[in-house]
C-alpha cells in the first residue's frame, strides 16, 4: 500500500473543457481529493511528464482524439521514453473505433473507457481511480 506520505497525481490529458469539468466534479463528488493537473493535449502532457512537474506516483487519465498530439501518438511517444513507460494510462475518450481500442491496449493501457457510455456513470470511473490507487503499489518514476 502507498505510505500517507505519497498520494497519487492524476495527470488529466484532454482537451475540452467540458469533459475536464466533468472530471473535476466527479472528484470533488466522490471527496477525492488527490491532486488533478491538467494538460490539454499529448504534447503539454510529454512536457510535463519529461520536465519532472508531474509528483510521482501518478495515473495518466486520457483522450485520445487531441491537436498537436493525439493520445495514440502520446502513448507511442511515453512507451518509448524509458524513464517514463511504466507510466499507468486509463484512456477516456469519445472513439468507439475498434482500431483505437486495439491500438491503445496494444501500448500496455490499464483500461479504455468510452465518455459516451460514462455519461451519469462517470462516478463509478472516478470510484474506480480511488479505489485502485489506495491498493495498487504504484512504481515512483524517478
Amino acid at each position: 500500500m502507498i505510505d500517507n506520505k505519497q498520494e497519487v497525481t492524476l495527470l488529466l490529458i484532454e482537451d475540452d473543457d467540458i469533459d475536464a469539468m466533468s472530471v473535476t466534479r466527479a472528484f470533488n463528488k466522490m471527496s477525492i481529493k488527490n491532486k488533478v493537473i491538467r494538460a490539454h493535449d499529448g504534447l503539454e502532457g510529454l512536457e510535463l511528464l519529461r520536465s519532472s512537474a508531474i509528483p510521482s506516483p501518478y495515473i495518466v487519465l486520457l483522450d485520445i482524439q487531441m491537436p498537436r498530439l493525439n493520445g495514440l501518438e502520446f502513448l507511442h511517444e511515453i512507451r518509448q521514453d524509458q524513464n517514463l513507460n511504466q507510466s499507468t494510462i486509463f484512456v477516456l475518450t469519445t472513439s468507439k473505433s475498434d482500431e483505437d481500442i486495439m491500438a491503445s491496449y496494444k501500448k500496455n493501457i490499464a483500461g479504455y473507457f468510452i465518455k459516451e457510455q460514462v455519461g451519469e456513470e462517470f462516478l463509478d470511473i472516478a470510484k474506480m481511480l480511488k479505489g485502485y490507487w489506495k491498493i495498487v503499489h504504484l512504481p515512483e518514476n524517478k
